[in-house]
């Protein structure tokens, strides 16, 4: 890029990453999950396509495998799934609008061609009466070819004074920007309203560099947790959709056990403000280990959902050394009967090979399956009772397993249960082992897809109407899976490996 000059912080950020490079073990690295080069890993960031690549961009500390400082790191891909890295795009540098980090965003493309990140500069605000400093939350932007990227000299381009009345300067931060047809900018905030509670804001800009609040989309009114983050809003199949992380959830019933977790709304918009008007709220993933969605629209129409594979809850272990954290593997959504479905992308099937398939297997006990084991593979199971008159107590999927450890996936009918589990996966920490969600109308007849990846599963109910990730702290070489029920039933089962 033409008379682009790398900060001095940024320049150390890429030179850490360039020499680390010699010391990537890609044996411990998921397959097709992406990871960080080195260090750490948290949100999604700048999900978009530009230059005939898919761009994702991540909260990062290249230094170290904790959270510190954020920088953006960067990676490119063809397929969604194999990733290249390039070097990092954004790191703390700008005294008055990011120094002390630069938070998550998104990115889109101009009519120009460059590249533009917009993402929440972070930098020391107001002092209080015991002497501490508030921290303040501006959003800022950079525009790019694709590798390097200059940050906006008129930054930040909403900064506190653009905020509601009474709105905190303190938490204000994701903005997720989209053109509409007519050529305009948006972008949704999450922010906290006088009040105390999430809400998530709207502007509008013609040219990206100068914006307008119009307002709120919608306002969580104390009720999922408090602060609402990471949003995103878009069209699909004929309704309006806003995701959000919410942060210090309560439960209600089997869903937002995770404190942190995640929000779909599906409703239908209004026309003239944007704000949303609330048909269905539902978790996203009522697993364990997923935060922080973002989405793209594909070239080829498909509404496209990634997730940091992790809860802020449960990052006090891993089975990585210089790096931490990954991304879950990207999902195709879809809203089916007011509802959020969601399923990995169709690149993934082409990675499959090695078919081993079971038809009408009759089990009652525990039973194995020649051919089917493994810690990176795509697994379809298809269970019902073996007499619709006598139904079974429960089903059980045992995986990543010797003889010593494994998880779990077990079903029970008679309450609609589904419950995921790795209590004997030899983590060390009493941190979340389990979580469970209601399947509607408990049949005795399911469907389910397991995806491993070495160091996680991720669980798609009856044609993703629901799923479950959860990461994996057990050795790669703990990979036999195991069927048990305890009375009769039947399965199908498709293995196949993942290259």
């Amino acid at each position: 890029m033409k008379g682009y000059v790398e900060s001095a912080p940024l320049a150390e950020a890429r030179a850490y990453e360039e020499h680390m490079r010699a010391f990537v073990d890609e044996e411990t690295r998921p397959c097709f999950h992406l990871s960080p080069l080195v260090g750490w890993m948290n949100d999604p960031n700048g999900f978009s396509c530009y230059g005939g690549k898919y761009h994702l961009f991540y909260q990062y500390n290249p230094y170290k495998a904790t959270w510190a400082a954020m920088h953006w790191g960067h990676a490119v891909s063809d397929d969604l799934l194999t990733w290249d890295y390039l070097p990092c795009a954004l790191a703390p540098d700008a005294p008055y609008d990011d120094l002390d980090g630069c938070f998550s965003g998104s990115a889109i493309e101009l009519p120009d061609g460059r590249h533009l990140l917009m993402y929440t500069g972070v930098a020391a605000g107001e002092r209080l009466p015991d002497n501490t400093v508030r921290q303040c939350q501006v959003q800022c932007v950079a525009v790019g070819d694709g590798v390097n990227y200059e940050k906006y000299e008129g930054n930040p381009v909403i900064g506190v004074d653009d905020l509601p009345e009474g709105a905190s300067s303190e938490h204000f931060r994701d903005p997720k920007i989209w053109q509409a047809t007519d050529g305009t900018y948006y972008c949704v905030v999450g922010s906290m309203g006088a009040d105390d509670s999430g809400q998530i804001l709207l502007y509008k800009s013609a040219d990206c560099f100068k914006w307008e609040l119009v307002g709120p989309v919608d306002k969580n009114g104390d009720r999922y947790g408090t602060m609402w983050e990471c949003p995103d809003y878009f069209e699909l199949d004929g309704y309006d959709v806003l995701l959000t992380s919410p942060q210090f959830m309560l439960p209600e019933g089997h869903d937002f056990y995770s404190g942190n977790g995640t929000l779909c709304v599906i409703g239908h918009k209004d026309e003239e403000t944007l704000e949303l008007h609330e048909e269905t709220i539902e978790t996203i993933d009522h697993g364990i280990d997923y935060y922080a969605t973002q989405t793209i629209l594909t070239p080829d129409g498909r509404r496209v959902m990634v997730a940091w594979m992790q809860n802020w809850d449960t990052i006090s272990e891993s089975p990585m050394h210089r790096w931490f954290g990954m991304m879950a593997v990207p999902r195709e959504l879809h809203v089916r009967d007011g509802h959020l479905v969601q399923w990995p992308v169709r690149e993934l099937e082409d990675r499959r090979h090695d078919l081993v398939s079971y038809s009408d297997v009759a089990i009652e006990g525990t039973t194995e399956l020649e051919g089917v084991r493994g810690r990176v593979v795509d697994l379809l199971v298809d269970v019902r009772a073996a007499d619709p008159d006598k139904p079974y107590d429960e089903f059980v999927i045992w995986f990543a397993q010797d003889e010593r450890f494994h998880c779990s996936l077990r079903y029970r009918p008679f309450s609609g249960t589904l419950k995921i589990n790795r209590i004997h996966a030899g983590s060390r920490r009493a941190y979340v082992h389990h979580r469970k969600l209601d399947v509607p109308g408990a049949p005795t007849e399911l469907s389910l897809r397991l995806v491993l990846d070495k160091h996680s599963v991720e669980v798609f109910v009856n044609g993703g109407t629901q799923a479950m990730t959860m990461t994996i702290p057990t050795d790669l070489s703990a990979d036999a899976i195991t069927f048990f029920s305890r009375g009769k039933v039947v399965m199908d089962v498709k293995k196949y490996d993942l290259a």
